[in-house]
């Protein structure tokens, strides 16, 4: 594994509410992950766990603190910059697929690429092997009212990996699936972080899910409460 970080967050903290500072929800972070790890984040409703991966992906700024991505502050960044970062760098894989009900599975794997300019011949390329990374080869042309909920977060997968993110960030991938289809999902999510190098984020309540990753942070009252690796604490 690469010692390069991916990002790195010091002492970030995110005040949420315009009450007086002693009822504000404040989420505040030290955060380190290398190239190549997969982390679970794991902590109850409220615990922070939602604002974290919105900074982390870019989605939102610190109200205090450094959050730097590959070396660069974000924090200083403009809207348009963390888009930037978010279109070349980021993959992002949700709960409810977030699938274009009518339009087929290559289409749905192909927007990334239609936002960042790429040729159609490209699109088309890199999307077919996006497709047949997760498994669905022959798939392509189908619309997701024609495929499994399991088949659905695949293609999820296979656009948010198409662009060959630097990061992919994964809130509650598995939350929509039965138990077997969500194995499915995790197993695919290690292959891709083994075998491809890709470095997964991803937010989970479920135990099961979050063994699958080689490092699980605890989120609790808006602070990282434990930090474990191959079931240490450190």
């Amino acid at each position: 594994m690469s010692s390069r970080p991916v990002n790195q967050a010091d002492e970030v903290a995110k005040i949420i509410g315009a009450q007086p500072e002693t009822r504000r929800r404040r989420t505040s972070v030290r955060w380190l992950v290398e190239e190549g790890e997969f982390v679970a984040i794991m902590g109850p409703s409220g615990s922070g766990k939602s604002t974290v991966i919105n900074i982390l992906g870019c989605l939102d700024t610190p109200t205090t603190g450094a959050y730097r991505f590959r070396g660069v502050h974000v924090e200083r960044l403009s809207r348009n910059q963390r888009a930037l970062i978010r279109r070349n760098f980021l993959g992002f894989v949700f709960q409810g697929y977030n699938l274009l009900a009518r339009t087929s599975a290559q289409e749905n794997v192909e927007l990334p690429l239609i936002y960042r300019g790429e040729p159609a011949s490209t699109r088309h390329a890199a999307a077919r092997a996006a497709l047949e990374s997760v498994g669905l080869t022959g798939w392509e042309a189908r619309t997701p009212a024609e495929l499994s909920g399991g088949q659905q977060q695949r293609v999820a997968v296979a656009r948010a990996i198409v662009i060959q993110p630097a990061l992919l960030l994964a809130d509650e991938p598995t939350g929509n699936l039965d138990t077997h289809r969500s194995r499915e999902i995790m197993e695919l999510l290690v292959a891709l972080n083994r075998n491809i190098g890709i470095t997964v984020l991803m937010v989970t309540h479920e135990l099961d899910m979050a063994r699958y990753a080689s490092r699980t942070v605890h989120f609790l009252d808006g602070r990282g409460e434990s930090d474990n690796r191959n079931g240490e604490a450190h």
